[in-house]
Protein backbone atom coordinates (compact mmCIF):
# COMPACT_ATOMS: atom_id res chain seq x y z
CA UNK A 1 0.00 0.00 0.00
CA UNK A 2 1.10 3.76 -1.32
CA UNK A 3 0.53 6.17 1.34
CA UNK A 4 1.68 9.64 2.30
CA UNK A 5 4.41 10.07 4.80
CA UNK A 6 3.76 12.58 7.53
CA UNK A 7 7.14 14.44 8.51
CA UNK A 8 5.63 15.78 11.63
CA UNK A 9 5.62 11.75 13.01
CA UNK A 10 8.94 11.27 14.83
CA UNK A 11 7.94 7.40 14.49
CA UNK A 12 7.45 8.38 10.53
CA UNK A 13 10.80 10.29 9.97
CA UNK A 14 12.76 7.27 12.04
CA UNK A 15 11.78 4.66 9.81
CA UNK A 16 12.09 6.73 6.97
CA UNK A 17 15.50 7.72 7.98
CA UNK A 18 16.72 4.10 8.47
CA UNK A 19 15.21 2.78 5.23
CA UNK A 20 17.23 5.96 3.21
CA UNK A 21 20.44 5.30 5.12
CA UNK A 22 20.53 1.82 4.04
CA UNK A 23 19.32 2.38 0.42
CA UNK A 24 21.69 5.23 0.30
CA UNK A 25 24.72 3.01 1.88
CA UNK A 26 23.81 0.62 -1.52
CA UNK A 27 24.07 3.78 -3.73
CA UNK A 28 27.32 4.60 -2.36
CA UNK A 29 28.89 1.03 -2.67
CA UNK A 30 27.73 1.50 -6.40
CA UNK A 31 28.61 4.97 -7.35
CA UNK A 32 31.95 4.76 -5.54
CA UNK A 33 30.95 7.82 -3.40
CA UNK A 34 30.36 7.81 0.29
CA UNK A 35 29.50 11.78 0.40
CA UNK A 36 25.99 11.17 -0.31
CA UNK A 37 23.79 13.79 1.53
CA UNK A 38 20.99 11.79 2.56
CA UNK A 39 23.67 9.63 4.45
CA UNK A 40 24.33 12.46 6.58
CA UNK A 41 20.57 13.30 7.23
CA UNK A 42 19.25 13.42 10.72
CA UNK A 43 15.52 13.01 11.75
CA UNK A 44 15.38 16.89 12.44
CA UNK A 45 16.73 17.34 8.78
CA UNK A 46 14.63 15.16 6.86
CA UNK A 47 11.22 16.55 8.75
CA UNK A 48 12.27 20.25 7.84
CA UNK A 49 13.43 18.94 4.30
CA UNK A 50 10.41 20.68 2.48
CA UNK A 51 9.60 17.96 0.58
CA UNK A 52 6.35 15.60 -0.21
CA UNK A 53 6.97 11.85 0.58
CA UNK A 54 4.78 8.58 0.20
CA UNK A 55 5.55 5.49 1.20
CA UNK A 56 4.97 1.70 0.34
CA UNK A 57 4.47 -0.20 2.90
CA UNK A 58 5.20 -4.22 2.80
CA UNK A 59 3.67 -6.18 6.08
CA UNK A 60 3.19 -2.95 8.07
CA UNK A 61 7.22 -1.76 7.48
CA UNK A 62 8.37 0.85 5.28
CA UNK A 63 10.07 -1.04 2.41
CA UNK A 64 10.49 2.02 0.09
CA UNK A 65 10.06 6.01 -0.16
CA UNK A 66 9.89 8.68 -3.10
CA UNK A 67 9.85 12.51 -2.44
CA UNK A 68 9.61 15.61 -4.59
CA UNK A 69 8.96 19.14 -4.50
CA UNK A 70 6.70 20.78 -7.38
CA UNK A 71 7.71 24.05 -9.02
CA UNK A 72 5.40 26.17 -11.62
CA UNK A 73 4.45 22.28 -13.42
CA UNK A 74 8.21 21.16 -12.73
CA UNK A 75 8.20 17.24 -10.37
CA UNK A 76 11.50 17.40 -8.83
CA UNK A 77 11.74 13.93 -7.48
CA UNK A 78 14.33 14.62 -4.81
CA UNK A 79 14.76 11.10 -3.13
CA UNK A 80 13.69 7.29 -4.52
CA UNK A 81 14.64 5.04 -1.72
CA UNK A 82 13.95 1.33 -1.29
CA UNK A 83 15.12 -1.01 1.60
CA UNK A 84 17.88 -3.34 0.47
CA UNK A 85 15.82 -6.05 1.87
CA UNK A 86 13.20 -5.30 -0.37
CA UNK A 87 15.21 -4.83 -4.48
CA UNK A 88 13.78 -6.25 -7.05
CA UNK A 89 9.92 -6.79 -5.51
CA UNK A 90 9.22 -4.10 -8.01
CA UNK A 91 8.47 -1.27 -5.22
CA UNK A 92 10.78 1.84 -6.38
CA UNK A 93 8.99 1.36 -9.87
CA UNK A 94 5.66 1.38 -7.56
CA UNK A 95 6.96 4.48 -6.04
CA UNK A 96 7.61 6.17 -9.56
CA UNK A 97 4.58 5.08 -11.01
CA UNK A 98 2.32 6.30 -8.57
CA UNK A 99 4.65 9.81 -8.45
CA UNK A 100 3.71 10.57 -12.25
CA UNK A 101 0.27 9.00 -11.71
CA UNK A 102 -0.48 11.94 -9.42
CA UNK A 103 0.60 14.67 -11.55
CA UNK A 104 -0.44 13.01 -14.78
CA UNK A 105 -1.77 15.80 -17.10
CA UNK A 106 -0.71 18.53 -14.66
CA UNK A 107 2.76 18.66 -14.73
CA UNK A 108 5.04 19.80 -17.88
CA UNK A 109 7.60 17.95 -16.46
CA UNK A 110 9.54 15.43 -14.00
CA UNK A 111 13.44 15.59 -13.23
CA UNK A 112 15.39 13.32 -11.12
CA UNK A 113 18.98 12.85 -10.71
CA UNK A 114 21.33 9.93 -9.74
CA UNK A 115 24.75 8.98 -9.14
CA UNK A 116 25.29 8.02 -13.28
CA UNK A 117 27.20 4.62 -12.08
CA UNK A 118 23.73 3.45 -10.65
CA UNK A 119 22.58 1.29 -13.27
CA UNK A 120 19.35 -0.15 -11.89
CA UNK A 121 18.41 3.78 -10.91
CA UNK A 122 18.84 4.49 -14.50
CA UNK A 123 17.24 1.36 -16.17
CA UNK A 124 14.09 2.30 -13.92
CA UNK A 125 13.87 5.82 -14.47
CA UNK A 126 14.20 5.13 -18.68
CA UNK A 127 11.92 2.70 -18.55
CA UNK A 128 9.30 5.27 -17.57
CA UNK A 129 9.56 7.61 -20.29
CA UNK A 130 12.79 9.77 -18.35
CA UNK A 131 15.94 10.41 -20.80
CA UNK A 132 19.19 11.77 -19.54
CA UNK A 133 19.66 15.57 -20.49
CA UNK A 134 23.14 16.10 -18.82
CA UNK A 135 25.85 14.42 -16.74
CA UNK A 136 28.15 16.92 -14.85
CA UNK A 137 30.51 16.12 -12.28
CA UNK A 138 29.71 18.17 -9.06
CA UNK A 139 32.33 17.14 -7.03
CA UNK A 140 35.41 15.68 -8.56
CA UNK A 141 35.16 11.85 -9.02
CA UNK A 142 30.90 12.06 -8.77
CA UNK A 143 28.95 11.87 -11.75
CA UNK A 144 25.49 12.76 -11.86
CA UNK A 145 23.16 11.78 -14.21
CA UNK A 146 19.85 14.00 -14.59
CA UNK A 147 17.20 13.07 -16.12
CA UNK A 148 13.78 14.20 -17.52
CA UNK A 149 10.83 13.17 -18.06
CA UNK A 150 7.89 15.27 -20.60
CA UNK A 151 4.58 15.58 -18.89
CA UNK A 152 2.97 16.17 -22.05
CA UNK A 153 4.74 12.62 -23.78
CA UNK A 154 2.39 9.66 -23.74
CA UNK A 155 2.70 7.61 -20.46
CA UNK A 156 5.43 5.08 -21.16
CA UNK A 157 5.16 3.72 -17.84
CA UNK A 158 1.05 2.52 -18.46
CA UNK A 159 2.00 0.03 -21.39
Amino acid sequence: MIEPISLTDPAAVRELLAVQRAAYRIEAELIGFDGIPGLRDTEASLAACGETFYGRYESGALAGAISFKTDAGTIDIHRLVVHPAQFRKGIGESLLRHALALYAGRAERFLVATGAANLPALRLYRKLGFAESRVFEPVPGLRIAELERRGGEPDAFDR
